[in-house]
This record gives structure tokens, sequence and C-alpha cells, in this order.
């Protein structure tokens, strides 16, 4: 069996609004949006990575809630994984420090209105789902 590393994406959500991020690097990935996130290090929960992840991309600190269902392929041995999470009371406002350029806050009629990266795309309809009907795409 191959080794699986996970890469673990943030729903985070704030007053019923969705944070999404654009991609600055790598070059082939620039300029579309992603859930932000990162890969998790040997002897790290997906929880605490998803936390560290959003400190250092993102200067924010956060408490995940749940997983959203599902796991989602991305270029082999990555594999995706998505949690929502929220911002802890005594958090700075997000702000984009690694790999992105812009952050956006989407109400859910909004969530489509960004180019997503093909591989969050099912990650995004999962949450959207989640979140009701009337906002899947």
């Amino acid at each position: 069996m191959s080794e699986r590393i996970v890469v673990v994406g943030a729903a985070l959500i704030d007053t019923g609004r969705l944070l999404a991020a654009r991609r600055s690097a790598p070059p082939e990935l620039a300029g579309r949006w992603e859930l932000p996130g990162g890969k998790v290090e040997p002897g790290e929960t997906p929880e605490h990575a998803l936390v560290r992840e959003l400190r250092e991309e993102l200067g924010i600190e956060a408490e995940t809630l749940m997983r959203v269902p599902g796991e989602w392929p991305l270029r082999p041995p990555y594999v995706l994984q998505v949690w929502t999470a929220r911002l802890r009371p005594d958090s700075p406002a997000p702000k984009p420090l690694q790999d992105h350029d812009e952050l956006r806050w989407l109400t859910p009629p909004e969530i489509w209105h960004v180019n997503w990266l093909d591989q969050d795309v099912p990650a995004v309809r999962e949450l959207t789902a989640m979140m009701g009907p009337r906002h899947s795409a």
C-alpha cells in the first residue's frame, strides 16, 4: 500500500461567511481560490496541523469544529480532508501571509463567485450541502 499524505483544508466560517484564499504560488495555481490549510506533518494530528497552518498562512488563532464528510484525492500521494473551524475570540483578523495574495469572506450566495482550485470544488460542494440546499452549485 502506498503512503498517503493528508492535506487539511479549513472551512473557516464567521457570521455565516466562508473564508476563501487566493493562491499567489506556485505559478500554476496562482489566481485560483482555495480553502486555506496545508500538509499534516509526521506526529501531528490533522486538527493540530490545521491550527498551525492557519497561524502560519493567515496569522490567526482558530479552533477546529468538525470534519466535513469525505476525502478528496489530490496529486498522489496527497489527499484532502476538510474541517470546519472558527476564529478564536482573541484572534487577530486574517491576513494573507504565505502563498496567498487576497482573502475574501464569502456569503453563501457568493461561494461560487470565485474560481476555486479544481481539487477544492468537491469539498466546497460538500460544505455547501451541509450549509443548506439553497447554497449548492
